[in-house]
């Protein structure tokens, strides 16, 4: 059989409904998807490939779905750091943004942001950012994947001047992308506090005509809760449930503060929760009880926020702190194991953005987002786990070779799609002009 692509590896990680870890394997890849996985000495009997790659040591995996993004705000990496999350968010970000944010703005972090990603194993990501239609061209010119969020909030911005110019502009991204392979949209309110009822209630019909998932900052510090309590008399997943947004369609994002109750309340609606653990950490919000919420039956996933909370866009590192953050605030060891930290990491965000058929796992018939990671380096040797040396030992500069539906996008770290140099050198630009204005 005659394939495009032909990988031999030390390992395959499939993330399949067995997490099977397969042994001196190959995947061969053909128009954009994976046609077969089987022993090496088979491969190179039974297949005659256009481009084959010998990865000796190297553990295939699928590509990292990044849940939670701010992609462009790369440009505000490091500017308001070591401060409480109202401060920085109420003081800093929001008029900083209010200043900067523009299409051009929005092109060059994102541009800077995807080339982040991209060298750590991200494929796809979901973001929630201003002028989502800068984002997403920038995207589909690069060959990644993403799910981009219509943003809505109930005050005017530089994207959009009220609640239905929102709408609109959303809805027209969603228009323009509806048939695209690798890009998909999602409505995106801001935080309970930022969107009121209103246009909640239009989002959940529109989400439902349009079968879209809602994604939304969501019990993520003690003072939202305080003031829901204070605005509404109930918390704000209450709130959420009266308004009919708890479903499979909800991808709720920090989850701080939660009951146990409102733990059931999300495993019987089927919502799906992205924890954060760097950017809680970071901006001392919390710490989400993700162990109940899986063991629960709720679907959980990864992200990194943005980079100006995290400071990164690195999956690598949030899955390791995710694992360690699991065991020492549980004090069982045996939580969050390795294996099920890489499903939050690709299986678990694809189901959440509804994207769980094509993406997330190395199946047959799926499309080949496929992430190559070097354990020959001192660091990761000797390597009796792969997935437990990938989550506890290994770091994203490992990422060797990226694919994404076939194509090659990273190789052997150097990126195919976007122009490294003149992205680096924009992101230099943008730091004098925000610093000369400060």
């Amino acid at each position: 059989m005659d394939v495009d692509t032909l990988l031999h590896a030390g390992w395959i990680a499939t993330v399949d409904a067995n997490n099977s870890i397969l042994t001196q394997h190959s995947l061969a890849m053909n128009a954009g998807r994976i046609c077969a996985i089987l022993p090496r000495t088979e491969a190179k009997e039974q297949l005659q490939a256009r481009l084959s790659c010998d990865l000796d040591g190297h553990i295939l995996i699928p590509g990292l779905v990044n849940c939670h993004t701010h992609a462009a705000m790369s440009l505000l990496r490091g500017i308001a750091d070591d401060l409480p999350f109202n401060t920085w968010l109420h003081d800093y970000i929001w008029p900083t943004e209010a200043r900067w944010a523009s299409e051009e703005f929005v092109h060059d972090g994102t541009q800077l942001a995807l080339l982040e990603m991209l060298r750590g194993g991200t494929t796809c990501f979901n973001d929630m950012y201003f002028f989502p239609d800068v984002t997403a061209n920038a995207v589909a010119k690069a060959k990644m994947r993403a799910c981009i969020g219509m943003i809505v909030l109930d005050f005017p911005t530089s994207w959009a001047d009220n609640s239905d110019a929102y709408f609109a502009k959303g809805l027209a991204l969603h228009d323009q992308f509806r048939n695209n392979d690798l890009i998909v949209t999602a409505f995106a309110p801001h935080a309970p506090y930022s969107v009121a009822n209103p246009n909640l209630e239009r989002i959940v019909v529109l989400a439902e005509e349009l079968n879209l998932p809602v994604h939304i900052h969501l019990h993520e510090a003690e003072a939202e809760i305080a003031n829901s309590m204070s605005e509404y008399g109930m918390r704000p997943l209450e709130r959420m449930q009266d308004l009919g947004l708890l479903s499979p369609r909800l991808v709720a994002v920090h989850m701080t503060q939660l009951l146990p109750e409102e733990i059931s309340a999300l495993a019987v609606h089927g919502s799906n929760v992205v924890h954060c653990p760097e950017s809680n950490l970071k901006l001392a919000s919390g710490i989400s009880p993700i162990v109940d919420l899986v063991n629960a039956g709720v679907n959980c996933a990864l992200g990194t926020d943005g980079p100006a909370s995290n400071n990164d866009l690195n999956l690598f590192g949030e899955m390791h702190t995710a694992a360690l953050l699991a065991k020492g605030t549980t004090g069982n060891a045996s939580a969050l194991p390795a294996a099920q930290v890489l499903r939050m990491a690709t299986m678990n965000g694809a189901k959440a953005l509804g994207v769980e058929s094509v993406i997330g796992s190395l199946e047959l018939g799926k499309d080949a987002d496929v992430v190559a990671v070097d354990l020959n380096a001192a660091e990761t040797t000797p390597v009796y786990n792969p997935v437990s040396q990938l989550v506890y030992a290994s770091s994203r500069f490992q990422v060797r070779h990226v694919w994404v539906k076939g194509q090659h996008l990273l190789d052997n770290r150097l990126a195919v799609t976007l122009d490294q140099d003149s992205i680096l050198k924009r992101a230099r630009v943008w730091a004098e002009r925000i610093l000369s204005q400060q």
